[in-house]
């Protein structure tokens, strides 16, 4: 028996991974986060397969599941969002299954911060941006780390994908515009690859105000950079004419 923790793309059903879906069509059993999965998603179980929303579940109601699925003998698919790795909340079912001697392993999925696809974005843009910081702020959640504040990340200059931040907006306007600039852009994807998908575009002055006028509370990414707007960037020397590399050698 095997607990499969399953990342399950940033939502529309044909974004997981091949193996991800292979595993929750063979699994008879299927535990979901379904406030971040949706329930397509998970609608190609076996015929009467356990299927558990795990959204209300406490981490002991998850592990009961666990053991119950254990003692069964039956394979568990636990489907997260994005990739597990990210804000998954797994290490914690992990800890707990180590003690417990159940196996268990890792279908890595689409990071929910592929959002730039859906914007048409590169967020690395030449000599604009290079280096992309995953992180969010602290409101109820467990406190950040030492030196892993806003203002401490934001003077790298990078583009900052900001996750599970959404109420904390003016916090993050106060933190960013000295470093970044009242004018820097800022776009909010909601709920991307869902049909209810939304993009709030604005800048740090604005965004807040935008989306309180929107409504939305929950189930978005703060985009802030610059790259997000940069147009009159140079051509990546990848594909320029003067550059060689192994597989392709320079014209004299």
């Amino acid at each position: 028996m095997t607990v499969h923790f399953i990342g399950a793309g940033p939502g529309a059903p044909d974004l997981i991974t091949v193996r991800g879906l292979k595993l929750i069509q063979s699994c008879p059993v299927c535990l979901y986060a379904g406030s971040l999965v949706p329930p397509e998603m998970v609608a190609e179980v076996p015929e009467g397969a356990r299927v558990v929303d795990t959204s209300s579940l406490t981490l002991d109601e998850i592990i009961a599941e666990f053991e119950r699925a254990h003692a069964e003998g039956k394979d568990v698919a636990r489907v997260h969002s994005g990739d597990p790795s990210i804000y998954g909340a797994v290490a914690e079912q992990m800890r707990r299954l180590d003690a417990l001697g159940i196996d268990y392993d890792v279908t890595p999925g689409v990071p929910a911060f592929a959002a730039a696809a859906a914007l048409k974005k590169e967020l690395t843009v030449p000599e604009v941006c290079q280096t992309i910081i995953l992180t969010r702020t602290s409101m109820k959640s467990s406190a950040m780390p030492e030196g892993e504040d806003l203002v401490t990340l934001g003077k790298s200059g990078a583009t900052l994908v900001i996750h599970l931040s959404i109420r904390n907006l003016p916090r993050i306007e106060t933190d960013l515009v000295p470093l970044y600039g009242a004018d820097c852009p800022v776009i909010v994807a909601y709920r991307v690859g869902w049909p209810d998908e939304q993009f709030i575009h604005g800048t740090l002055a604005d965004i807040a105000g935008k989306v309180r006028e929107s409504g939305l509370t929950r189930s978005a990414m703060i985009f802030v950079g610059k790259g997000l707007s940069a147009d009159a960037f140079r051509d990546s020397a990848l594909y320029h004419e003067d550059h060689s590399h192994t597989l392709r050698s320079r014209s004299e």
